[in-house]
């Protein structure tokens, strides 16, 4: 179904976005936002939406306001139908915008204090993330001068950040451990 997500602190610009139920055994158990990402053939990841009550306690009528508002991530198991929520470090569900590679989370993390933006890359099932470092100081401008969704690129499994101000910074991903990766030289 289609419905207007309000995206960050300006609630004057709604956008239109589809929701999908997730049903397990015949029952809707979540609501899911964008594309899901098959990590094995029995697992797959996908972004959880749900409905915010939004109204002031002194709103009359006393009328719930319901407002749509993304959520984490969800790991799903095909065969045993157990929907577990992802535990992504600095992840910020209105904010980073996951790109997926395998079991490799890549996005633009944002901790709890907002005074940086980090390159983070996190494996399933692991603590730690791979790659947890600073891209930029984002000072006063907020969490809404985050990066876009990071690129991957395979053999070697590299993931790409972009800045709003056209910086990139590359990384190459070796299993549980990342190196920045030398820069790419012109043709010219």
């Amino acid at each position: 179904m289609a419905v207007k997500l309000l995206p960050g602190s300006d609630e004057s610009r709604a956008v239109p976005v589809k929701v999908r139920p997730l049903y397990v055994d015949g029952r809707m158990k979540e609501f899911t936002i964008g594309e899901a990402h098959d990590v094995t053939d029995r697992q797959f990841v996908v972004q959880r939406i749900f409905r915010m009550n939004d109204s002031l306690p002194g709103d009359d009528p006393p009328v719930p306001r319901w407002r749509w508002q993304r959520g984490g991530w969800l790991l799903v198991d095909r065969t045993s139908g157990r929907v577990s929520p992802l535990r992504l470090p600095d992840f910020d569900a209105v904010y980073s915008e996951a790109a997926w590679y395998r079991d490799y989370a890549a996005y633009c993390g944002i901790p709890e204090n907002a005074d940086k933006l980090y390159a983070v890359v996190a494996q399933l099932g692991s603590r730690k993330p791979v790659l947890h470092s600073p891209l930029q100081s984002i000072g006063g401008a907020g969490p809404e001068a985050a990066c876009g969704r990071p690129v991957w690129q395979r053999a070697p499994a590299r993931v790409t950040f972009e800045l709003p101000d056209s910086r990139k910074s590359t990384f190459e991903i070796h299993g549980h451990a990342a190196d920045l990766a030398p820069p790419e030289e012109d043709e010219n």
